[in-house]
């Protein structure tokens, strides 16, 4: 059976796939993201996948593409923002090298203007924003090998951080 070297969790915006794909190429491997997985298999975006079938549908979906990757997948791996709300998948996290992304609020803001082209933050972004990030920051510590707070830093430089946090060398 194969393992993530690496396995990214962290709220939306935080910038997974950007540092994931640093972390690829720099350790010479495969890079992977489980919501691009889902939008592949289903042929359409997340928005539309939450707009025509629910929240439950979509968690139903990401679910079995976070079990698949994380059997099949032995390079670096994001997760979309709620995989760790799933109780199943926290558990098969365990054991694996999870580095939790970390941001607050006003570079959430920053980066991503917190726009309605996110389901979960359509209505009042900042707010649902945070209660989001009440409600998940918790699970995201708890599944973590290490965490990395990327506020004002850049992608390189999370990256690295990464790197160090696993001590994990480059190839």
């Amino acid at each position: 059976m194969t393992a993530p070297l690496i396995v990214l969790v962290g709220p939306m915006g935080v910038g997974k796939s950007t540092v994931g794909a640093l972390l690829a190429e720099r350790l010479g491997t495969a890079y992977r993201d489980t919501d691009e997985d889902i939008v592949a298999a289903e042929g359409r975006t997340i928005a539309e996948i939450f707009v025509d079938e629910g929240e439950a549908a979509f968690r139903a979906l990401e679910k079995r593409a976070v079990h698949r990757a994380l059997a099949e997948h032995d390079g670096v791996l994001a997760l979309g923002g709620g995989a760790v709300l799933d109780e199943e998948t926290r558990a098969l996290l365990a054991g694996h090298r999870v580095v939790y992304l970390s941001m607050d609020v006003e570079e959430a803001v920053r980066r991503t203007g917190l726009n309605a082209a996110r389901p979960l933050l359509a209505v009042n972004p900042r707010r649902q924003w945070r209660e989001l990030m009440e409600a998940r920051r918790h699970l995201y510590e708890s599944v973590a090998a290490a965490v990395v707070a990327t506020d004002g830093r850049t992608p390189e430089e999370v990256t690295q951080a990464a790197l160090d946090a696993l001590e994990l060398k480059e190839t």
